[in-house]
Protein backbone atom coordinates (compact mmCIF):
# COMPACT_ATOMS: atom_id res chain seq x y z
CA UNK A 1 0.00 0.00 0.00
CA UNK A 2 3.14 2.33 0.85
CA UNK A 3 4.60 1.79 -2.86
CA UNK A 4 0.86 3.17 -4.32
CA UNK A 5 0.63 6.01 -2.24
CA UNK A 6 4.20 6.75 -3.27
CA UNK A 7 3.10 6.53 -6.62
CA UNK A 8 0.08 8.47 -6.13
CA UNK A 9 2.19 11.37 -5.05
CA UNK A 10 4.39 11.13 -7.82
CA UNK A 11 1.57 11.88 -9.91
CA UNK A 12 0.24 14.67 -7.95
CA UNK A 13 3.49 16.57 -8.03
CA UNK A 14 3.67 16.03 -12.04
CA UNK A 15 0.18 17.51 -12.34
CA UNK A 16 0.86 20.31 -10.07
CA UNK A 17 3.87 21.13 -12.11
CA UNK A 18 1.84 21.40 -15.63
CA UNK A 19 -0.93 23.91 -13.97
CA UNK A 20 2.02 26.14 -12.64
CA UNK A 21 3.94 25.11 -15.77
CA UNK A 22 0.76 25.91 -18.08
CA UNK A 23 0.14 29.82 -16.10
CA UNK A 24 3.97 30.44 -16.39
CA UNK A 25 4.00 29.23 -19.85
CA UNK A 26 0.96 31.01 -20.79
CA UNK A 27 1.43 34.34 -18.71
CA UNK A 28 5.34 34.53 -20.76
CA UNK A 29 3.61 34.06 -23.74
CA UNK A 30 0.49 36.90 -23.41
CA UNK A 31 3.31 39.34 -22.32
CA UNK A 32 5.27 38.52 -25.44
CA UNK A 33 2.11 38.81 -27.22
CA UNK A 34 1.47 42.35 -25.98
CA UNK A 35 5.03 43.75 -25.72
CA UNK A 36 5.35 43.13 -29.81
CA UNK A 37 2.99 45.53 -30.88
CA UNK A 38 3.64 47.64 -28.54
CA UNK A 39 6.77 48.33 -30.40
CA UNK A 40 4.88 49.67 -32.90
CA UNK A 41 2.94 52.40 -30.67
CA UNK A 42 -0.12 49.89 -30.22
CA UNK A 43 -1.39 48.72 -27.21
CA UNK A 44 -3.88 45.38 -26.23
CA UNK A 45 -3.67 45.26 -22.67
CA UNK A 46 -7.60 43.85 -23.08
CA UNK A 47 -6.19 41.15 -25.12
CA UNK A 48 -3.10 40.68 -22.38
CA UNK A 49 -5.84 40.62 -19.97
CA UNK A 50 -7.81 38.23 -21.75
CA UNK A 51 -5.00 35.39 -22.46
CA UNK A 52 -4.08 36.42 -18.69
CA UNK A 53 -7.30 35.26 -17.50
CA UNK A 54 -7.75 32.40 -19.46
CA UNK A 55 -4.71 31.07 -18.41
CA UNK A 56 -4.85 31.43 -14.92
CA UNK A 57 -8.35 29.95 -15.05
CA UNK A 58 -6.85 26.50 -16.98
CA UNK A 59 -3.69 26.40 -14.53
CA UNK A 60 -6.25 26.91 -11.31
CA UNK A 61 -8.90 23.83 -12.56
CA UNK A 62 -5.55 21.22 -13.29
CA UNK A 63 -4.14 22.19 -9.80
CA UNK A 64 -7.51 21.53 -8.22
CA UNK A 65 -7.61 18.14 -9.73
CA UNK A 66 -4.22 17.30 -8.52
CA UNK A 67 -5.50 18.57 -4.96
CA UNK A 68 -8.94 16.41 -5.17
CA UNK A 69 -6.41 13.39 -6.34
CA UNK A 70 -4.31 14.20 -3.30
CA UNK A 71 -6.68 14.62 -0.59
CA UNK A 72 -8.54 11.79 -1.68
CA UNK A 73 -6.07 9.22 -2.55
CA UNK A 74 -3.10 10.30 0.30
CA UNK A 75 -5.15 12.01 3.42
CA UNK A 76 -8.72 10.28 3.54
CA UNK A 77 -9.15 12.02 7.14
CA UNK A 78 -11.81 14.90 8.08
CA UNK A 79 -9.08 17.56 8.41
CA UNK A 80 -7.82 16.74 4.77
CA UNK A 81 -11.41 16.42 3.53
CA UNK A 82 -11.87 20.12 5.34
CA UNK A 83 -8.30 21.76 4.05
CA UNK A 84 -9.37 20.14 0.60
CA UNK A 85 -13.10 22.19 0.78
CA UNK A 86 -11.37 25.27 1.73
CA UNK A 87 -9.00 25.33 -1.26
CA UNK A 88 -11.23 24.25 -3.57
CA UNK A 89 -13.87 26.66 -2.19
CA UNK A 90 -11.10 29.65 -2.82
CA UNK A 91 -10.39 28.74 -6.03
CA UNK A 92 -13.52 28.32 -7.16
CA UNK A 93 -14.35 31.95 -6.09
CA UNK A 94 -11.30 32.64 -7.85
CA UNK A 95 -11.94 30.72 -11.08
CA UNK A 96 -15.62 32.82 -10.87
CA UNK A 97 -14.29 36.33 -10.70
CA UNK A 98 -11.69 36.26 -13.43
CA UNK A 99 -14.67 34.34 -15.94
CA UNK A 100 -16.53 37.35 -14.49
CA UNK A 101 -13.57 40.11 -15.43
CA UNK A 102 -13.38 38.47 -18.60
CA UNK A 103 -16.76 38.09 -20.23
CA UNK A 104 -18.73 40.38 -18.35
CA UNK A 105 -21.26 37.85 -17.31
CA UNK A 106 -21.68 35.18 -14.33
CA UNK A 107 -21.00 31.64 -16.30
CA UNK A 108 -24.62 30.71 -15.21
CA UNK A 109 -26.17 33.39 -17.46
CA UNK A 110 -27.14 32.90 -20.69
CA UNK A 111 -26.58 35.22 -23.25
CA UNK A 112 -29.39 33.76 -25.82
CA UNK A 113 -32.95 35.20 -24.78
CA UNK A 114 -35.01 31.89 -26.26
CA UNK A 115 -32.79 29.22 -24.29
Amino acid sequence: MEIVRTYIEYVVGIIEAIGVLIISVGAAIALVRYLFPMLTGKTYYKELRQDLGKTILLGLEILVAADIIATVSTKPDLQGVLILGMIILIRTFLSISLQVELEGKFPWKNEDPKL
